[in-house]
């Protein structure tokens, strides 16, 4: 069964062993260096980006493992078509003429 987008078997699973091995890696950089990570994450200034930064690298490599895990598996999302809107009818016209009021002085 082809998985995601026309992607083969084969290239879906080495993705998500690179994706798996990544997350596992930096896990690990983070855990072996933890010392140097809390020196760095706590000097403030610029140095406050740093944990942001390191959030948005794990949340792409797990994210990317976790999604590729799921094609693998051959469990997809269900793509729904978009709502079909009702026909907006135009707005007719007034039958007659609006009453208006004549101020004569």
């Amino acid at each position: 069964m082809a998985a995601r987008h026309g992607v083969d078997k084969k290239k879906l699973v080495r993705r998500t062993i690179f994706f798996g091995a990544l997350t596992a890696l930096l896990y690990a950089a983070v855990f072996a260096n933890a010392d140097l990570v809390m020196q760095l994450f706590t000097k403030g200034g610029a140095y406050a980006a740093l944990p942001i930064a390191t959030v948005f690298v794990f949340s792409f490599a797990h994210g990317a493992f976790s999604g590729n895990v799921w094609s693998v598996l051959g469990i997809e999302a269900i793509t729904k078509q978009p709502a079909q809107r009702p026909e907006v009818r135009p707005v007719r016209p007034a039958q007659r003429p609006r009453p208006r009021v004549r101020m004569t002085a």
